[in-house]
């Protein structure tokens, strides 16, 4: 069952545009949820809003935005007012560029959605911009508001539609030299290399995510199940880790572990002797003159 749009509007590229539909590309809807519940009673725990003031209850309706001016002092901003921030992309995502994908850093994205059509009218239109962005080999760059905050988005091609990834804001990212500057400079044995690169090998294969299995997930069912018919759960016993002496030796005991053979260390060569000098040939001239 597809599932409600998350958002509707236009999409437009240049003259160009037609009424569009964004869904979330993922879902949670299958992972293990809990409640919180009195352990005395077994009824759930619900959480109430009150005043931290008074500690009364306050009624739904009554609670509002508000802005901090100052410590304790607030600025209400009604959800009317908040509408009236009328931009384009409240209702229109406009392709702003063109863009490699390659230039896109991993960590500007936030999550994907799917774009559709919305309705029949503007099919023709979406599948030119559809087209127009899969000729160029590129990724589109547009702007949208979704629960009062104006993203940046890339859309791209994908089957029949378009996927399009939020992205997150310059200043939204953490410097980066604040966790890796204080890494040290360290200059890695050759044979260190080699092992590790080795192992790396006997592991390398293909992007298979029907591969990939939440075994997490699986043994919380498993723990469920057990514990509804009346099983006592208790923690495994867990062996130590194996002290390892050196990474030298780890590495060493990976490579065995991973069953492949250990690189070959490359075959030193032995100094060559020297020759032994030839008798110098004296020209006929010297000769006759040392006789």
């Amino acid at each position: 069952m597809a599932a409600r749009p998350y958002w509707k509007g236009f999409l437009r590229l240049s003259l160009v545009s037609c009424p569009i539909a964004l869904y979330p590309a993922t879902t949670e809807a299958e992972k293990t949820r809990f409640h919180q519940i009195n352990s005395k009673t077994g009824h759930r725990i619900r959480y109430r809003k009150v005043d931290e003031e008074t500690g009364d209850e306050v009624d739904p309706d009554a609670i509002v935005k508000g802005y901090e001016l100052s410590k304790g002092q607030y600025l209400e901003v009604t959800n009317e007012e908040l509408e009236a921030v009328e931009i384009e992309s409240n209702r229109t995502i406009e392709i702003e560029r063109f863009v490699p994908r390659a230039e896109i850093d991993d960590l500007y994205n936030i999550r994907p959605y799917y774009i559709a059509p919305d309705g029949k009218v503007g099919i023709e239109a979406f599948a030119t911009i559809r087209e127009a962005i899969a000729a160029t080999k590129m990724v589109a760059i547009g702007r949208l508001v979704l629960t009062t905050r104006e993203h940046m988005i890339a859309i791209e091609p994908r089957g029949k539609g378009l996927v399009g990834t939020l992205l997150r804001y310059p200043y939204e990212l953490r410097d980066e030299a604040d966790y890796f500057d204080a890494i040290p400079d360290i200059k890695i044995e050759k044979e260190m290399l080699d092992l590790a690169k080795h192992i790396v090998e006997t592991k390398r294969g293909h992007f298979q995510p029907d591969a990939f299995e939440d075994r997490y997930e699986e043994a919380v069912k498993e723990l469920i199940q057990r514990k509804a018919k009346g099983e006592k759960i208790a923690p495994p016993k867990r062996e130590p880790p194996t002290n390892v002496v050196s990474l030298m030796d780890a590495l060493r005991r990976s490579v065995e572990a991973e069953g492949g053979r250990k690189p070959a260390r490359p075959a030193t060569r032995r100094p060559r002797k020297a020759a032994a000098p030839s008798p110098r040939r004296t020209s006929g001239r010297k000769a006759r003159k040392a006789s």
